[in-house]
């Protein structure tokens, strides 16, 4: 039964294809609003370049991501999501991140099985006293994203 279940799911994602040049990623950035969301707010007053391929949503803790906001991320038609929150044991909410942490790796092991790259979704830990960091971390994730090309989550259908 579980061969016969494998055979139906089909891969959410298209072969290595070649993006159109003037392509750029959508990356829905999730953050902190205590570590991750103001490590951005001091790389924007650092004047620190880093990729404009991020949309961010501050949250009041990473534990406060639902899997459902991934999901609905991707669905909207971004290419990637990030969320960030604070360092192990430095969380406001004491354990938020912690509840994070877990909650973020059955998602990945959710996405990953339904067909979709495990690096088309990532976690971070991002200070507010580490806007270069923060910087790098978006620089990575822009990175493998335009490695792995657009995502493909529905195909268009002819309405003929």
């Amino acid at each position: 039964m579980e061969t016969e279940l494998k055979d139906k799911i089909v891969s959410i994602e298209k072969p290595a294809i070649e993006a159109p040049p003037e392509w750029k990623p959508m990356i829905m950035g999730i953050l902190c609003n205590w570590c991750s969301y103001a490590g951005s707010d001091l790389t924007g007053t650092s004047r620190i370049q880093y990729p404009p391929d991020i949309r961010i949503i501050r949250v009041p803790c990473s534990s406060r991501v639902d899997p459902w906001f991934i999901i609905k991320s991707l669905q909207a038609h971004a290419d990637g999501v990030l969320i960030s929150g604070c360092h192990p044991g430095d969380c406001h909410y004491i354990s938020g991140n912690y509840y994070a942490r877990r909650r973020f790796l059955v998602t990945k092991k959710l996405l990953n099985f339904v067909g979709l790259h495990e690096d088309r979704v990532q976690f971070s830990w991002v200070s507010a006293a580490e806007g270069a960091k923060f910087a790098q971390v978006v620089a990575k994730v822009s990175e493998d994203i335009r490695k792995m090309g657009p995502l493909h989550l529905y195909k268009k259908e002819n309405t003929r």
